[in-house]
């Protein structure tokens, strides 16, 4: 390979940017507009430029578009294509900006509909869990604290966990969006422009909040990519959480839930088996995303202002975090829909490990008005005597209990079931069952006002 063809290779970025082609095409006309208005090019100009852009536009659609990497990237393809069709005015376009100013434009405009697009897709996902939730909210299961039997839940409240979560992502996007929402363009290649152009025009045509203050910053900035590859990370994990739970509920030990064929494969040796890949591979993506955030963050740690080549590698990584956020997102939402309780082992389960014990404690606080700390004791004393039986703390004869804590009386049985220590979880994010309810069609309603089909 010569040094021109290894450089050519190096260089060249249109195998990934060329994704930004509608983006640079929607910037493109925003700054001809301009131009004309400001006199800057003619009115004749602008409108060849204009009708040539939306042709171009047209090519790359129907995917008719030949793509160059000799030209580089996105921009030059389109600008050279442009000149194809409409001659000397296409030379005119460049007035005023550089490809520095032109590619932040482009892929802020591109980050920001990614995360618009997140936004309903997380969406989405909270309205199959609030679904689930609201049908389920009465399924008792066991809660886990170091992945240990703690205390009764219902899976419902489980479910819940996760919406809440989501609603921070989405909430976190839309901070993030916030702050994305000003306009690069007219900046230039770094240090503004000497011809009269308004910024304030192509930042409204593009539907920006402003145009950005400081043209060395508008050039070097990539905190945008970096922000959103940090909730997306975020995200991700939370989804991997999930994703987890899913393939220890799958498993026969717990037999918690059941997917369908739809989301599990066979083994290629052992015919019994039937493997939660979808959700083994939902686990792994945010894997990949936060390894695009570490990336970006040490391509800019070093640059010094404003634009270096460097930054050309934000795209690739940024552009596989999406896709891979977008595809876990999905995979989640389908196993949601597709997964079922399977209710008797979730419940027997639920009643292993003591996990009333906090009920027999707080029962001792509120009806013998002892001090939980002494309460802590007690109840410590009677699960070694049901240890030492091999027998649930309800199985205990009152006779036992008294003769650890005389004054307990038989009305300490009504705590000691795993049903009644869920209905007693009435506090606000409890688990009973009724708060369940009532906050799963909460969200449901939520989401319904945002125009998603509840």
């Amino acid at each position: 390979m010569s040094t021109s063809e290894i450089m050519e290779q190096i260089n060249a970025s249109i195998d990934f940017d060329k994704r930004l082609a509608f983006e640079d095409i929607e910037g493109s006309k925003a700054h001809a507009t301009m131009l004309a208005k400001q006199g800057i090019i003619s009115k004749g100009d602008c409108a060849k430029i204009l009708s040539g852009l939306t042709k171009v536009w047209e090519e790359i659609r129907s995917e008719k578009f030949v793509y160059s990497a000799a030209l580089e990237d996105i921009h030059m393809n389109i600008e050279a294509r442009l000149k194809e069709i409409v001659g000397e005015p296409a030379g005119r376009l460049h007035t005023a900006r550089s490809r520095n100013d032109q590619v932040a434009t482009d892929f802020k405009l591109y980050i920001r509909g990614q995360i618009d697009g997140f936004n309903g897709e997380l969406a989405g996902l909270q309205l199959e869990l609030a679904r689930k939730a609201e049908s389920y909210s009465d399924v008792i299961m066991p809660g886990f604290t170091h992945l240990q039997p703690a205390q009764p839940v219902t899976f419902g409240h489980h479910l819940l966990a996760y919406v809440e979560m989501l609603g921070r992502d989405r909430s976190r996007f839309a901070d993030a969006r916030k702050r994305l929402n000003e306009c690069p363009l007219g900046a230039a290649a770094l240090a503004g422009t000497s011809f009269p152009i308004d910024r304030n025009q192509t930042a409204q045509a593009l539907e920006f909040d402003r145009p950005t203050a400081n043209s060395l910053d508008s050039v070097s900035d990539r905190d945008f990519v970096l922000e959103m590859l940090s909730v997306a990370t975020i995200c991700a994990m939370h989804l991997s959480r999930f994703a987890e739970e899913l393939v220890l509920w799958t498993t026969p030990q717990y037999s918690f839930v059941t997917l369908s064929d739809q989301f599990t494969t066979g083994s290629s040796i052992m015919p019994q088996k039937r493997n939660p890949d979808a959700a083994e591979l939902v686990r792994a993506k945010v894997g990949r995303i936060a390894g695009a955030f570490q990336s970006l963050v040490i391509v800019m740690k070093g640059l010094p202002l404003a634009y270096s080549k460097d930054m050309q590698e934000d795209k690739e990584v940024a552009f596989d975090a999406i896709d891979s956020l977008k595809l876990a997102v999905a995979a989640m939402r389908g196993m949601v829909v597709d997964l079922e309780p399977v209710r008797e082992n979730m419940e027997e389960a639920a009643g292993s490990g003591f996990s009333t014990a906090t009920d027999l404690a707080d029962w001792l606080v509120r009806e013998l008005k002892m001090p939980f700390r002494d309460a802590h004791h007690v109840t410590g004393r009677l699960v070694a005597e049901a240890e030492k039986r091999q027998c649930e703390l309800s199985d205990l004869p009152l006779e036992l209990m008294q003769a650890v804590e005389p004054r307990i009386s038989k009305g300490v049985f009504s705590v000691l079931s795993v049903s009644s220590s869920v209905r007693s979880r009435r506090s606000y994010g409890g688990t009973a069952p009724q708060r369940v309810k009532n906050s799963a069609k909460k969200w449901l309603r939520r989401l319904e006002k945002e125009g998603l089909s509840v």
